[in-house]
């Protein structure tokens, strides 16, 4: 469902709960709310992110308590007129020549620069500005090089979360797990309501498994970036955590993303932007139930119907037919 000038209803609904947090939060700050003590207890009950709360509440003492200023509104431009400094520029092209795409690039500088890392977005309009926003064939000789040629040689694994506007009306949090093939870029993903390192596993070993029922793939690697639901590098007991316990009897080796590397999680960062693209921006669902058949069917859809860039205009389900398999 979008969200447009046209849906009363909705827009009803988010003035109304608005309206009732607003004067809950400032009974609590002028301390006469019979409930709640402190702000924390309230956000903790009513399940609101603090930040998006906030920025409501701000929006509406502005404007004078108006109710228009409860609506969710469209983004405002973007800015044109910042530029990153020439030091910087230099740096993201340096490695833009090496095949890197603007996440990946965005993952090197953020490990030498920390917040001072641009953005991905950022990032991009660098190459833009430089004529380097597609790749030159020097560029994708350098990226093949690192690319898999059979299924199953190495599978990119994951976890996005959702907004918290991406379910009407649900305060729960959400995630997907994903799993992409390197070779063949077929991919699955679950729904998940924690990235606890249980519930990561369930839900990976559920994607590994259709893969192999479906694809007939079987990973001999998996990379994964150091979140704590997938286990770290230098943890030492990995027999005790979950995610790293199934990889070990499955036979699968497990490789952590590295920084100032290409080999990081660049194919299943771009399925998460197409994902975004493609079924969650600028719209919402009924429920998570609504939001699960929808992303089942998109992932037959970008699996046997969409054209992928990087395979020639070929979909995944026809690469996956033609690779070879990993003995």
């Amino acid at each position: 469902m979008r969200l447009n000038s046209k849906d009363e209803t909705l827009k009803r609904n988010y003035i109304q709960t608005y309206q009732y947090l607003i004067k809950e939060y400032e009974q609590i700050k002028k301390k006469e709310h019979a409930i709640y003590k402190t702000v924390k207890e309230f956000y903790k009950a009513h399940r609101t992110c603090p930040q998006t709360f906030l920025k409501y509440h701000a929006r509406y003492k502005q404007s004078g308590g108006k109710d228009s200023s409860l609506v969710p509104g469209k983004r405002g431009p973007k800015y044109r007129t910042r530029r990153a400094s020439s030091e910087l520029e230099r740096l993201v092209l340096e490695i833009r020549d090496r095949g890197c795409n603007k996440y990946e690039i965005h993952s090197i500088l953020k490990a030498k620069l920390g917040q001072q890392a641009p953005s991905p977005s950022g990032i991009y309009n660098i190459l833009v500005r430089h004529n380097k926003n597609k790749r030159s064939v020097k560029m994708q000789e350098v990226k093949r090089q690192i690319m898999k040629e059979k299924a199953g040689e190495l599978g990119h694994i994951d976890s996005h979360h959702l907004s918290k506007d991406t379910i009407r009306g649900d305060k729960q949090r959400y995630y997907i797990v994903c799993v992409v093939d390197s070779c063949s870029r077929v991919a699955w993903a679950e729904v998940v309501e924690d990235l606890k390192a249980l519930t990561v596993m369930f839900a990976g070993l559920r994607c590994l498994n259709y893969l192999a029922s479906e694809y007939d793939i079987k990973f001999a690697e998996v990379l994964t970036d150091n979140g704590a639901e997938f286990g770290t590098k230098v943890s030492v007991n990995k027999d005790q955590h979950p995610f790293e316990r199934m990889l070990k009897e499955l036979g699968i080796k497990h490789r952590y993303t590295q920084p100032y590397r290409p080999q990081t999680n660049g194919k299943v960062e771009r399925f998460w932007r197409t994902l975004n693209e493609d079924l969650i921006e600028r719209t919402d669902f009924d429920d998570i139930e609504e939001f699960k058949k929808e992303l089942m069917q998109y992932l037959l859809y970008y699996n046997k119907m969409r054209p992928h860039q990087a395979l020639n205009g070929k979909t995944p389900d026809d690469v996956a037919a033609s690779c070879q398999r990993i003995m």
